[in-house]
């Protein structure tokens, strides 16, 4: 058969590359950051969840085309 030959993945690799875990946590730092800001300017929680998520999601745009 085909499939028998094939390699079995042993379950004991890293869940992510050093790369993608950077670049991840650089974006939630950002959105942290972002976030405790817009707290701190008086706005309301949800709007600082808010603009805390979409910091996150542009830092990680942004991290993943510069680190290569």
């Amino acid at each position: 058969m085909a499939g028998e030959n094939s390699p079995q993945p042993d379950g004991n690799g890293p869940l992510l590359n050093q790369r993608a875990a950077m670049i991840f946590l650089l974006g939630v730092l950002v959105g942290i950051g972002a976030g405790c800001l817009t707290l701190l300017a008086t706005s309301p929680w949800p709007v600082a969840v808010t603009t805390g998520a979409a910091a996150t999601a542009g830092a990680v745009l942004f991290f993943d085309r510069i680190i290569e």
